[in-house]
């Protein structure tokens, strides 16, 4: 009894966790603690793009199987947001990301923020820009609507992000528009989703930005080049992810998706890339 009685005011530090016996700490482990690696398993379903369209459910079911909990979406195949996301949990899988277009943010940016809450995702993404919407005008003007977008993400609980190719590293009017995306836009507002590939393709230095920009890149695609500068499974190419994931804190990395945009076989190239993802 004198035992119990001693026992009875660590018993919220055991509940919390914290309590150590021997020197072995019982702070809970696992991806979603604060001290744990960057999120390294997800996968960007632009990838299986012709496998969702054909069968959403199976395919889900497929990328759990592989290993990955977390996806991100880049459209809904014709599905409710809701009816994805209850497929989603089916799966234990999350979306913590969804990418939108441009032209829905900028004529009903409601049904945006409706679509990302119903899938539960954290993260809208602007993912892409048409070619007839990159002058000179279109990025200053663009930098306004992340600032707005963002404000009104952030009133709804969310967050906005921007998701980088090479074009906007293409010398514009005397500037650089990735360049004026990043100055331009409030950091309290509006984040980066940071393509690996595409920087590496654009001659870009992605631990130059982490430097001068910290913080600022929550997500990031894990996406391969070979030295010809074609796309590859992730581990096949000439990347240093490595590297990059050492820098993870200060780029401020919550979750990677690996993607690959011409995947002959999508279902084998992101179970390559998760095993190399994960035998980091």
């Amino acid at each position: 009894m004198k035992s119990l009685l001693r026992l009875l005011p660590l018993i919220p530090l055991i509940l919390a966790g914290t309590f150590s016996v021997s020197g072995v700490s019982a702070q809970p482990t696992g991806e979603n603690t604060m001290n744990s690696k960057p999120r390294l398993r997800g996968v960007q379903l632009y990838t299986l793009r012709a496998e969702m369209d054909r069968d959403l459910a199976g395919t889900l079911e497929a990328v759990a199987a592989a290993g990955y909990r977390q996806v991100e979406f880049a459209g809904f195949f014709g599905r409710e947001p809701a009816e994805i996301r209850t497929l989603l949990e089916a799966q234990g899988l999350t979306a913590p990301a969804s990418h939108f277009p441009l032209e829905q943010m900028e004529a009903d940016f409601a049904s945006v923020i409706a679509q990302a809450k119903a899938l539960g995702s954290q993260y809208v993404v602007l993912a892409w820009l048409e070619q007839g919407r990159r002058s000179a005008a279109d990025y200053r003007k663009l930098v306004q609507n992340l600032n707005h977008w963002g404000r009104l993400c952030r009133d709804a609980g969310l967050r906005l992000a921007y998701h980088n190719h090479d074009f906007e590293f293409v010398e514009t009017d005397g500037f650089i528009p990735y360049q004026l995306l990043l100055d331009g836009s409030d950091p309290g507002l509006v984040s980066f989703e940071m393509d690996i590939y595409w920087m590496h393709k654009a001659g870009q230095d992605p631990l130059d930005y982490f430097a001068r920009y910290p913080g600022r890149f929550p997500l990031w695609h894990l996406k391969d080049a070979t030295a010809a500068g074609t796309m590859a499974d992730v581990g096949l190419g000439i990347i240093d992810f490595p590297a990059l994931l050492a820098q993870a804190e200060k780029a401020g990395l919550e979750y990677a998706f690996v993607e690959r945009d011409d995947a002959a076989a999508p279902l084998q190239s992101i179970r390559h890339s998760f095993e190399t993802v994960t035998s980091w």
